[in-house]
């Protein structure tokens, strides 16, 4: 891992990015810490540049309770290099939702599968590589999604603590056997009316942890509509158990 870049935000969180192998990321410090910070992973569902502004708000508010926060691009995102299979099957896909026809489980096996295979181990491989960093501590926490990738980190990652996963992509069906394997608390959020999102499938997923600590946020609202308050929640939720 090597840095790139370096700069003090106006709240003085000192924000990196930096290239793992050919795999870009950003690593966000808060200013104050007396001693190695907990970690964060900031999921998101790819594209480094468009989603940085929310990217850049999540970690300045983990910042704010004692946190690191840390991201990387997602396989076939932003500069990286595209799959052609996967993107035959993202175009599968919208044709679906666009004709109002049910997603046939084929394709959401043909986009998410390889993604969670590929993404998992590169997520472990940021871990191996920020964690000796004399600024960084653990334990270490998810946020975000994409949801399937937080289930198989969740299961095969034992630096995770705790998670809080984003109901809001779809799940591949094997994806349901991995998640009663989880034991990791979760806090898992979801929007009521989010349109690209089988929000029976959500609750199933949620019903299949097999975790003894697990909580559901339900809010009305599409996909993009995540009430600030809720930023607040999980925050809540990592200092219980990441501090």
């Amino acid at each position: 891992m090597r840095f790139t870049s370096e700069r003090r935000l106006d709240d003085g969180v000192l924000e990196r990015e930096f290239a793992l192998g050919e795999i870009p990321g950003i690593l966000w410090t808060p200013v104050s810490a007396s001693e190695p910070a907990p970690l964060i992973l900031i999921g998101h569902p790819g594209g480094l540049h468009k989603m940085r502004p929310r990217l850049v708000a999540r970690a300045r508010h983990s910042a704010e309770y004692g946190f690191a926060a840390a991201t990387i691009e997602l396989p076939g995102s932003g500069d990286r290099p595209r799959s052609a299979a996967a993107e035959q099957a993202r175009a599968d896909l919208r044709r679906a939702l666009q004709a109002g026809e049910p997603v046939d489980e084929e394709i959401v096996d043909r986009l998410i599968l390889p993604l969670v295979d590929t993404a998992v181990p590169e997520w472990q491989a940021t871990l191996d590589a920020l964690l000796p960093l004399p600024e960084i501590g653990g334990p270490v926490g998810y946020s975000g999604g994409v949801i399937a990738i937080g289930v198989r980190l969740a299961v095969v990652e034992p630096r995770i603590s705790a998670a809080v996963l984003f109901a809001g992509s779809f799940v591949p069906r094997t994806l349901f056997d991995e998640a009663r394997q989880v034991t990791i608390p979760l806090h898992v959020l979801l929007q009521w009316d989010d349109e690209g999102n089988d929000r029976q499938a959500a609750l199933d997923l949620f019903d299949a942890f097999g975790t003894k600590e697990k909580t559901l946020h339900a809010n009305m609202g599409g996909h993009t509509g995540v009430p600030q308050f809720e930023g607040d929640a999980a925050i809540r939720f990592f200092t219980r158990h990441l501090s």
